[in-house]
């Protein structure tokens, strides 16, 4: 009975034997024996001698001579003939859409295009304006290496980008169901704010947290222990911590032009939460509200949100409320009453004038083991007037905490 080759000499007998039975006549035990054999020297064949794989570039020269092409009949499927040259001078890297031309045009393999064995350009994933991506702001921003040419790379930038975020699996509520929300801002460039979760998603996904996000973890008590945290002068980062140790990623990216948000939550397929935060407006106040309505979004509608994500403009929440639904008001809702229970607000007196003093408000916050730039954000909204307290705000006293994010 035949068995696997696993050296060389058990490779060179299965040759001397196969030469023996190259006569054989089909339906007999020879001629089995000599399929069975076959099979066993082209596995170890393809283990221990494996072709190496053609350069694109040398499988495009091939083809342009067997078919007596010249580089000016290469244009319709690479582009102008100075493109032509320096892809093949090696020069200029090929695009997917050139490959899928060759591949379709000129029949080159594609895995011999892409350089991985069994791959396929397939017309797959999102049907998108890649130019339209601001691919020039995120290199600027170092979100991605630059590129040589971001028109012609645009689709691999963000393919790569979607891949890095998890896959289209994971990702395609980013790309597809989401859906416009009341605290979605309606300028927003829908590309720009793609990119930004994207990014948000690659950010998240490359860290890997160790705990599982166990569905209900976000309570009442979850949410006042992380309101206290504004208590200490490191509480940001101490929210950061104790929310990755309960699953939950906490990402802080910096918004793109054309863009108007606070923070989203995002619960992708299979993966853990993520919460991202802008911080365009670098204050203890917004920080602690916008990530606890983020919070209260996760606990309360990722489970019932088709879309699997939430877009927030809390500049929105000072317009008629008329308009925004009833998730951004329950959101609000229980934010504020995390950070400061309705019935200690009950006992605050203020004003919209001077009758409140600083004091009152330092005194107050000791008393609920808060922030004082939480209380003091709160009457400014409450009261409609943001000529208030601006010193109690924390103004620059958040991103310091997040220095290496």
């Amino acid at each position: 009975m035949q068995k696997v080759i696993k050296t060389e000499l058990d490779y060179n007998s299965a040759l001397a034997r196969i030469d023996e039975l190259m006569d054989a006549m089909p339906d007999t035990p020879e001629f089995d024996e000599l399929e069975l054999l076959s099979t066993l020297v082209e596995i170890y064949e393809d283990k221990n001698y494996p072709i190496d794989m053609p350069d694109p570039v040398n499988a495009i020269k091939f083809r342009m001579e067997q078919f007596g092409l010249n580089q000016q009949d290469l244009v319709p499927f690479i582009g102008n003939r100075s493109k032509v040259s320096e892809v093949l001078n090696g020069k200029r890297k090929l695009s997917l859409s050139m490959m899928r031309a060759l591949n379709k045009g000129l029949g080159i393999p594609s895995e011999v295009l892409l350089q991985e064995p069994n791959a396929l350009l397939l017309e797959d994933g999102p049907r998108l304006e890649w130019e339209k991506f601001p691919i020039k702001e995120m290199v600027k921003k170092g979100w991605i290496a630059g590129a040589s040419d971001v028109v012609t790379e645009g689709e691999e930038i963000i393919r790569d980008l979607i891949n890095n975020a998890g896959g289209l699996e994971a990702v395609g509520c980013c790309l597809f169901r989401r859906s416009k929300g009341a605290r979605e801002n309606t300028k927003n460039d829908s590309f720009a704010l793609t990119a930004w979760c994207l990014k948000i998603l690659e950010i998240a996904n490359s860290k890997g947290l160790s705990n599982q996000y166990a569905e209900g973890s976000v309570n009442d008590v979850f949410l006042r222990e992380t309101a206290r945290l504004s208590y200490f002068y490191n509480g940001p980062a101490l929210a950061k911590e104790y929310l990755e140790k309960h699953g939950i990623n906490l990402i802080i990216l910096e918004h793109l032009s054309k863009t108007y948000l606070d923070g989203a939550v995002i619960f992708p397929s299979n993966k853990n939460p993520v919460i991202g935060l802008t911080l365009r407006y670098d204050r203890l106040d917004n920080f602690w509200f916008c990530l606890l309505h983020e919070l209260a979004h996760l606990s309360k509608h990722m489970e019932t949100n088709d879309s699997g994500i939430i877009i927030d403009d809390l500049d929105l929440r000072k317009y008629d409320d008329s308009k925004e639904d009833s998730l951004e008001r329950q959101a609000d809702s229980i934010a504020k009453e995390a950070l400061i229970p309705s019935e200690e607000w009950a006992t605050m007196e203020f004003s919209s004038e001077s009758g409140t003093r600083q004091t009152q408000i330092i005194e107050f916050a000791q008393k609920l083991k808060i922030n004082p730039a939480v209380l003091a954000g709160r009457i400014r909204f409450e009261t409609n007037n943001y000529r208030r307290f601006s010193n109690l705000l924390g103004h620059g006293e958040v991103s310091k905490h997040f220095s290496d994010n």
